[in-house]
């Protein structure tokens, strides 16, 4: 079993950036990004393979987000720029124990963080 726990949410104003972090207790395989506003559902942002070569983007963040990993630490990043108040939702990290490149489906994840808030206003 494999605990994800993320870190680097909070408030940040339109055009801002933030970095969030997600330490995993063991080895993972693909991982992913995913966030959710109040009244909707879950969506995925960014999704990358177990080496880190490649990676897929959610239309809405392309340019903007970008994911990576630290293999040597277990850990998953997100670097989010230019940020938009629609980009405000509670943001989770996602993992795979057998899959090298996971689909945008969330049932393809087998291990999941808590969630770290990220709010975008003036």
């Amino acid at each position: 079993q494999v605990q994800l726990v993320e870190s680097g949410g909070g408030s940040v104003q339109p055009g801002g950036s933030l970095r969030l972090s997600c330490a995993a207790s063991g080895y993972t395989y693909c991982m992913g990004w995913f966030r959710q506003a109040p009244g909707k559902e879950r969506e995925g942002v960014a999704r990358i393979d177990t080496g880190g070569f490649i990676t897929s983007y959610a239309d809405s963040v392309k340019g903007r987000f970008t994911i990576s990993r630290d293999n040597a630490k277990n850990t998953l990043y997100l670097q989010m720029n230019s940020l938009k108040p629609e980009d405000t939702a509670m943001y989770y990290c996602a993992a795979s124990h057998g899959r090298t490149w996971c689909p945008w489906t969330p049932e393809s994840y087998n291990y999941w963080g808590q969630g770290t808030q990220v709010t975008v206003s003036s």
